[in-house]
């Protein structure tokens, strides 16, 4: 019996143009409650972002946002995973040794923070994914809690980077590049999948009892934490070893058609 259900946003739920069918949801979901099934979004981006982008239908919703460093559930926070401020200003000066054009995003507790200089076209990007956005002429001025920091690069150099900054401080962050343009470091161990495991231990759930989907390379340990796990056809390589499963991909509604195809067999 499936009572739980984790699916990742860009890549997986929202399909190319980042939106999603969302009558089709409001159906599926209200079905999901009526069984006793939690739907959960776990991702990147910030939770007030995922708010907006439901809307209405967001009622009931758990969300794992920013690289899952926040739990949050009807307008609640729920729990947060910060970093240790010395490490994250650290990490910072680490990505501006590497380039100190690179677009930054640290994400605190009470906004996502970008720098006063960014470009107008860079701003529009981060606007994409967070919701709450401030800038700022210093990140070590930020006063909250560092959650995460985030780096998108259009040159596509973030494998590079992630290696750059493991140089000096691997095991004392986690740290992923989730594609070739994006880079995100939280706390050490914190990543979508601890941070499921502890949503599973908060609602009673086991991963016996839990459905996954992912695409993308932040997704892997997404794989591990159920049972019947799902990479999209449209996935990197290494979520689709990491999987149990294929499903359709992004643009064709693989989870909504998974789910509902779930929901047939437990009548």
């Amino acid at each position: 019996m499936i009572k739980l259900v984790v699916t990742d946003l860009d890549g997986t739920f929202l399909n190319s143009q980042g939106s999603f069918d969302m009558q089709w949801f409001k159906e599926v979901h209200e079905e999901m409650k009526h069984k006793g099934v939690t739907f959960v979004a776990c991702t990147g981006k910030q939770c007030e972002r995922v708010e907006k982008l439901f809307g209405e239908h967001g009622e009931g919703v758990w969300i794992l946002g920013d690289s899952a460093a926040r739990i949050k559930k009807d307008g609640q926070v729920v729990r947060e995973f910060s970093m240790e401020r010395t490490l994250a200003l650290q990490a910072i000066e680490k990505i501006r040794s590497f380039d100190p054009q690179m677009t930054i995003i640290v994400c605190a507790s009470d906004a996502a923070y970008v720098h006063s200089s960014i470009p107008d076209e860079m701003y529009d990007v981060v606007k994409s994914s967070y919701e709450q956005v401030i800038k700022t002429d210093s990140f070590a001025g930020i006063s909250t809690s560092f959650i995460k920091i985030t780096v998108f690069d259009p040159q596509g150099r973030c494998t590079a980077l992630r290696k750059h900054v493991e140089q000096t401080m691997e095991g004392q962050i986690y740290i992923v590049d989730s594609e070739p343009r994006w880079l995100d470091i939280t706390a050490l161990h914190t990543h979508k999948g601890e941070t499921v495991k502890t949503l599973q231990k908060m609602l009673g759930v086991t991963p016996h009892e839990t459905m996954s989907f992912g695409d993308g390379e932040n997704d892997v340990e997404l794989m591990g934490i159920a049972r019947y796990s799902f990479a999209m056809s449209n996935a990197c390589e290494n979520t689709k070893r990491a999987a149990q499963f294929i499903t359709k991909s992004n643009d064709e509604n693989g989870v909504l058609v998974t789910i509902r195809a779930m929901m047939d067999l437990q009548d």
